[in-house]
């Protein structure tokens, strides 16, 4: 006995191009671009800071507490209603909501990696600890628009 209504399911091969078309679609290109540049501060302020500190000879106890850095990463849930409830005055309005805050944050982010790069963290800690918390605060910021940013954008 024979059964003739079988679909035939589809080759390795096909599965494969099936599933890479996927990655290839631009709003999924430009999800992954927004997430590996909301990524990259988080490695910045994060391990390679001290990586940096203890490179120029910067004591054990003041690294360590250099790894409070990362918290605006992990309270990012406190302000992020309030990023959706507020628009960028400026930015907002011509930019749009989401963009709006992407670019202030992206601005935010090169500004305080330029004051970073010009401190050193044996002459000015206080320095190097307010950028490195301009980097995580703006990152986790850039974070959260690009989270909403990831709903509203991909179809369900």
């Amino acid at each position: 006995m024979t059964v003739t209504g079988a679909t035939q399911q589809p080759s390795l091969g096909e599965r494969f191009v099936r599933a890479a078309r996927v990655f290839l679609d631009p709003r999924v290109l430009i999800i992954l671009l927004l997430g590996f540049s909301s990524g990259l501060p988080l490695a910045l302020s994060g391990s390679t800071l001290l990586l940096w500190m203890k490179d120029v000879g910067v004591d054990l106890g003041t690294i360590g507490l250099f790894a409070l850095v990362g918290v605006p990463y992990t309270i990012k849930f406190l302000w992020a209603p309030i990023v959706d409830a507020f628009q960028v005055p400026i930015l907002g309005k011509a930019l749009g909501h989401r963009r709006g805050w992407l670019v202030f944050a992206q601005i935010l982010l090169m500004a305080a990696i330029v004051l970073l790069g010009f401190q050193n963290p044996l002459v000015s800690p206080w320095m190097v600890a307010l950028a490195a918390v301009i980097v995580a605060t703006a990152s986790a910021t850039q974070d959260i628009v690009i989270d909403a940013f990831r709903v509203e954008y991909l179809p369900t």
